[in-house]
């Protein structure tokens, strides 16, 4: 079995972040599941032949971020209908890649010039060397993709939709560039996401499971200190328990389409186990609500699905306490992959939103 085949029965996010409430009980009765998990995986399925990862792109290249990562990026030109003047830049979440707006990108192609691009240790682009990722260079490395793509034009402006993690990077971003958000970004979309307080959040545990993650919070965050070899042991899991976490804490739906919860459990297993762990610290340690106030010159647009355990609805709540001019779109049944789950619902509020900045 090849690397990228190995890494693929390997846990991801879910299995990183659970891990503890595995060990406690939340993978007890696995055989009885791997039963379920095979009969859903037979089930009826809208996206059987969804062609994942191959849609195309009009120009492919890499941007060198300023700590020195090479970031791949890829660009979908509009057609004549498109307006010359703006960009939509999407940055993906953790454990993702820039797959993660697949419906999106499907979707807008032809109406909108749009850039995509793998966040640091992701996907295709290149890994930091050594110390830990955090988001003030995810600022700076969205910042870089912006300056390279921006429309040359007087006047040509951006948005920048950001899910989960990269909406994070676009606070900071805007934390670090609050005159580049008065000047050249038309609008902002967040998408699950948060502001802060993720050391908060239970993930819809029962709180005696709940309250093991802080400890092992540290062994998480340290795993980089050992070899390789034995993080992936220690994260690894079945592809059957990967795939149950998966759905069981990305989507919202009781039976969301089993290619779907694939795909995404793919790109988490794709993770490398190092890259995982040397960006806990700053996921956990995320507190940028003052940083929203560079926001409030541009419109903005909040979606969240409404059973969201890894960023719950209340933290898109609070954003919109913090941006009282911003829009919320909360999608019933809705997980944190919700743009993936309910992409029709989510499509056509950023649209929406894209006519009216644009």
């Amino acid at each position: 079995m090849d690397e990228r085949g190995a890494g693929r029965r390997r846990a991801g996010l879910f299995g990183a972040v659970l891990g503890a409430a595995a060990a406690a009980g939340v993978a007890v009765g696995v055989a009885a599941e791997r039963y379920v998990t095979r009969r859903s995986r037979r089930s009826d399925d809208p996206y059987a032949d969804e062609p994942f990862d191959e849609l195309p792109c009009d120009k492919e290249f890499t941007v060198t971020t300023p700590d020195g990562v090479e970031l791949h990026v890829e660009v979908v030109e509009g057609d004549e209908s498109a307006p010359d003047d703006l960009t939509v830049v999407f940055a993906h979440g953790f454990c993702l890649d820039m797959g993660t707006f697949h419906f999106q990108r499907r979707g807008l192609t032809g109406r909108y010039r749009m850039v995509f691009f793998d966040q640091p240790g992701h996907g295709r682009s290149g890994r930091l060397p050594e110390g830990e990722y955090t988001l003030e260079s995810l600022g700076h490395a969205l910042g870089a993709v912006v300056e390279a793509t921006m429309p040359t034009q007087p006047g040509g402006q951006v948005v920048l939709v950001g899910h989960s993690m990269g909406g994070m990077a676009i606070m900071s971003l805007a934390e670090q560039q609050p005159d580049l958000f008065n000047d050249r970004v038309a609008g902002v979309v967040l998408i699950s996401t948060s502001a802060g307080n993720l050391d908060r959040v239970n993930f819809g545990l029962p709180e005696v499971v709940a309250k093991f993650r802080r400890p092992l919070m540290p062994l998480i965050r340290n795993a980089g200190k050992m070899t390789v070899s034995m993080v992936d042991r220690a994260r690894s899991a079945s592809t059957d328990l990967a795939w149950l976490l998966t759905r069981r804490y990305g989507f919202g739906t009781a039976r969301p389409s089993p290619s779907l919860v694939s795909y995404v459990e793919r790109m988490n297993s794709d993770t490398p186990a190092e890259v995982i762990a040397r960006y806990i610290r700053t996921l956990y340690a995320h507190a940028r609500l003052l940083a929203l106030a560079a926001l409030r010159s541009v419109p903005v647009l909040v979606v969240c699905g409404d059973v969201d355990v890894l960023t719950p609805l209340a933290h898109s709540e609070e954003i919109c306490a913090a941006l009282p001019d911003a829009e919320l779109v909360v999608v019933e049944r809705g997980g944190h992959v919700v743009l993936l789950e309910h992409a029709d619902e989510v499509n056509a509020a950023i649209e929406a939103f894209l006519r009216r900045v644009g």
